[in-house]
C-alpha cells in the first residue's frame, strides 16, 4: 500500500495533484504517516501566507490522505 494527498477541485472531485519538484511526477508516501507530516506541513506554509497577506484564505478541508494501489 502506498498513501497520496489529493487536493479537492471543482472540475476533477478529490485528486492527487502532488508532484515532485525536480521532475514533476506524482508524489506517493510509504506510510500514512509519512504523508500525513508532508501534508501538516504544506497546511502551516498555507497558514503563515495568509497571516502575512500573501493568501486571503485556504480550507485544510481541500485536502486529504487516501491509500492508492
Amino acid at each position: 500500500m502506498t498513501y497520496e494527498v489529493q487536493t479537492y477541485t471543482l472540475c476533477g472531485g478529490w485528486v492527487n495533484i502532488w508532484t515532485d519538484s525536480l521532475d514533476d511526477t506524482l508524489v506517493t508516501f510509504a506510510t500514512r504517516e509519512e504523508a500525513q507530516a508532508e501534508l501538516n506541513d504544506f497546511l502551516g506554509e498555507l497558514a503563515y501566507a495568509v497571516k502575512v497577506g500573501h493568501l486571503d484564505d485556504f480550507n485544510p478541508d481541500d485536502y486529504r490522505i487516501e491509500v492508492t494501489a
